[in-house]
């Protein structure tokens, strides 16, 4: 059956819980910190993964490993020739430059340091070299060269005492620098899901029980400010290590890497990739990773093919810093830390969050002095558009920025293969060197953009169906797995504005709300520009995949006829693949906020496009306006008296009432509601067929469907605030609100209690207040991109 096109793809061509008081409205604070500690190095062994402590975890192969596959600078073509670098040169992996063309990645140390470095010169100096020498020494100090002990794997958790590094990776510090480390963070979802065989000690008991009214010590009463099981420190040595040493790498204060042997493909260094990308509609030449280093990648123990990279955000200066200092603020740390978790509650692809470390005593400079803070993200690959456009940018254009190297097209077939396998895992793919396989194998090109296709497609389909706002979706920040990702000016929307624009710096309104699926389909159209002449080569040589040097001896006529090519064979496709992939998508999320269960083709003309109008016209919440909805049954479409006060209860959720003509806003919802009532009704039979009760039933659906709590723009401002004022109490609070973004369906703060809230507890009522629109002075509040 072929779905109508939701509204907002129609320019792409062109350019769970019932309610009770509040004893069962959500778990208590104790007993969320109950729950937590038993999932951290407490708990029944045979029930999860053997852990081990970070230095312990487990390396891919070579062979599903990126820095195996992919090329190093030069400057350091191997972990060990990196490590006799930093003894040196240092600066090498902090000065700004363009890696060489074939070059896919650097090598990089955490070293998170304020910038411009705080270095004395020699007072006299005329040609300059005293001055250089004074940064390397400088440098030199200040990297992770002194080898420490690791932290042991625990007794019980699957390993015998003193047993080794499985990935044989050894601690490095520095004692020049030794700033203060304070976890404020730990995501326990994006830990179980990726990296459940991770020892993260007795972090959770250091983080305190999860609690919306903590107070800070000079405030509130003794239980309030330090409950019993934060306190207890009978925690064990093996507990405390562990713990201490994830602080201490996810901070980059410890480096984590191997360079023995005379093997590069034993050995291990974190890196940073390079990357160009298209920014607000311009090339901007080379990017790349300037404050993002990949620490370490780890296979899953349920499926040692799927790989989880642990990259820090915020550590330090890299080769594509550029101007910046490779820094990240506490704001803006936080609210990607909250909102990468909120986004998979959601089902919407995205990177995963685990840890935020904070560094209080180092000063960031942005519209204000700040902290430095650290987060550890974590997904399958953080490969994007950008790193494609790198290796065939667009010739003849102007950009800003640091540069572009020429166009590398081997540079480009190495990227495409190992994304095409390991990354998008292509199935169908018969590869070079595989048993069976003579020759070069089967092309590979247009299948990578169909599948970054699809995945995008369905990605910008939840943001749409869920009210998300990216901010900035320049190619380098789409994602070739089709993963939400780089969270800055981001917003859920809050009254419904299909125009509305969360990023302040975005004037022209390039990626509001309702272009951000054209804004995929542009960023789509790069990468297939930058494989273009790969696919065209392919489909000349009969199907199959190019070779090493494939475009060597290629004139640029050859080069342009084989581009055209693959633009004509694959540009018409891609379009029309993305496009119902996101309408397709785009109809089965709606139908679950609506509680439909049969697709019919004109549902989003006649049902979904009508509310959203509704909403439009009638400033009403987006998402409070669905859950409300949550409730409707179609029996009170026939009784004038219940209708009427239903639709009073929609209409409450105006952000402007004093604005709003009421009777034409109840009319018009009595109309829509009994042409919604009447479709409901016409799939009763599918709904009677799994139980009696059909009206409980959707409205059960419809309820696991309707985020009751939202990550709005006010609650981040909050959470920030209370972090920064105090960070013992910040950090109870923002554990709370990341539980609760967890599971945003749940009816916290006793949903659907109307009686004398003073009678709640003060955690309940909290929790209300925190599932509300906020002041009004903060809806459609607007980021910057530094945010």
């Amino acid at each position: 059956m072929r779905l109508r096109a939701p509204f907002f793809l129609q320019a792409m061509s062109h350019n769970a819980y019932t309610t009770t008081p509040s004893s069962n409205a959500a778990m208590s604070s104790t007993m969320l910190h109950d729950a937590f500690t038993t999932l951290g190095s407490h708990g029944d062994a045979s029930t999860r993964p053997r852990r081990v402590p970070i230095s312990a975890l487990p390396l891919p192969p070579p062979t599903h490993s990126l820095i195996h596959n992919l090329t190093p600078d030069p400057h350091t073509p191997s972990p060990a020739a990196w490590r006799e670098t930093r003894k040196a040169r240092p600066s090498l992996q902090r000065r700004a430059r363009l890696l060489v063309p074939p070059a896919h990645f650097s090598y990089v140390a955490p070293c998170p340091l304020p910038f411009p470095f705080r270095v004395e010169y020699p007072e006299e100096d005329a040609d300059g070299e005293a001055q250089v020498a004074a940064v390397e020494r400088w440098l030199v100090d200040r990297e992770a060269l002194q080898e420490v002990s690791r932290a042991a794997v625990q007794e019980g958790h699957g390993a015998e005492q003193g047993e080794s590094s499985e990935g044989g990776l050894k601690k490095y510090v520095s004692e020049k620098r030794n700033e203060e480390r304070v976890l404020i963070g730990l995501a326990e979802t994006g830990w179980r899901d990726c990296v459940p065989q991770l020892d993260v000690g007795d972090a959770f008991d250091l983080l305190g029980s999860p609690s919306l009214s903590a107070v800070p010590p000079d405030q509130g009463t003794e239980s309030s400010r330090a409950p019993a099981k934060e306190r207890d420190t009978s925690t064990s040595t093996d507990a405390a290590a562990a713990r201490q040493e994830l602080i201490d790498v996810l901070s980059g204060h410890t480096l984590l890497m191997n360079g023995d042997g005379d093997d590069p493909q034993t050995q291990w260094a974190p890196w940073s990739l390079r990357y160009s990308g298209h920014q607000f509609g311009t090339f901007a030449g080379q990017l790349g990773d300037g404050r993002a280093i990949s620490l370490l990648s780890t296979p899953h123990p349920d499926d040692p093919d799927t790989v989880f990279e642990l990259q820090l955000k915020g550590a330090g200066r890299t080769p594509f810093s550029r101007m910046a200092d490779g820094l990240a603020v506490l704001r803006s740390s936080i609210r990607e830390f909250l909102c990468s978790e909120a986004m998979h509650a959601l089902s919407i692809p995205t990177t995963r969050s685990l840890s935020l470390v904070s560094l209080p005593q180092l000063p960031v400079e942005r519209e204000r002095v700040e902290s430095a803070c650290i987060l550890t993200r974590v997904a399958p690959s953080f490969l994007r558009i950008g790193n494609f456009e790198a290796f065939n940018p667009p010739a003849n254009m102007f950009f800003f920025g640091g540069g572009q190297q020429p166009a590398h097209f081997d540079g480009l077939r190495v990227l495409g293969e190992w994304t095409a396998r390991r990354v998008l895992r292509l199935q169908s793919i018969r590869w070079r060197g595989d048993p069976g396989v003579d020759g070069p194998g089967d092309a590979w090109g247009k299948e990578v953009v169909l599948e970054a296709a699809r995945r995008n497609a369905k990605m910008v389909a939840g943001w749409q169906a869920y009210g998300f706002m990216h901010g900035v979706i320049n190619t380098d920040n789409v994602s070739i797995l089709g993963l939400t990702i780089d969270y800055g000016p981001y917003a859920f929307m809050d009254v419904f504005d299909p125009f509305h624009i969360c990023n302040h710096s975005d004037d022209g309104g390039r990626y509001a709300y309702k272009y951000q699926p054209s804004m995929i389909i542009y960023a789509l159209r790069a990468l297939l520009n930058a494989l273009a002449p790969l696919i065209g080569a392919e489909h000349e040589f009969g199907g199959k995949a190019v070779s090493p040097g494939w475009a060597d001896s290629a004139s640029p006529e050859q080069l342009k006829v084989w581009t055209d090519s693959g633009l004509a064979l694959t540009k018409d496709e891609m379009e029309r693949v993305a496009q119902e992939a996101c309408a397709v998508e785009y109809g089965r999320l709606m139908h679950r906020r609506l509680a439909l269960r049969r697709l019919d083709e004109d549902d989003e003309l006649l049902y979904t496009r009508p509310l959203l109008d509704l909403m439009e016209d009638h400033r009403l919440d987006f998402h409070a306006t669905f859950r409300r909805l949550a409730s409707f049954r179609p029996a009170l479409a026939a009784d004038e008296g219940a209708l009427h006060v239903f639709v009073e209860s929609v209409l409450m959720l105006c952000a402007e009432p004093e604005r709003m003509d009421r009777a034409r806003a109840t009319a018009a919802w009595k109309v829509w509601l009994a042409k919604f009532a009447g479709r409901v009704e016409s799939e009763r039979a599918l709904w009677e067929a799994t139980g009696p009760d059909v009206d409980a039933q959707r409205e059960d659906a419809a309820r696991k469907a309707n985020p009751r709590f939202v990550l709005r723009q006010w609650v981040l401002e909050e959470v920030i605030k209370k972090v920064e004022a105090d960070t013992g109490s910040g950090k109870r609070v923002l554990r709370k609100v990341l539980h609760m973004a967890c599971n945003p369906f749940e009816p916290w703060g006793a949903e659907g209690f109307d009686g004398d809230e003073s009678t709640l507890d003060l955690e309940v009522r909290e929790e209300r207040r925190y599932c509300g629109v906020g002041e009004r002075k903060l809806l459609g509040f607007q980021c910057s991109c530094s945010s």
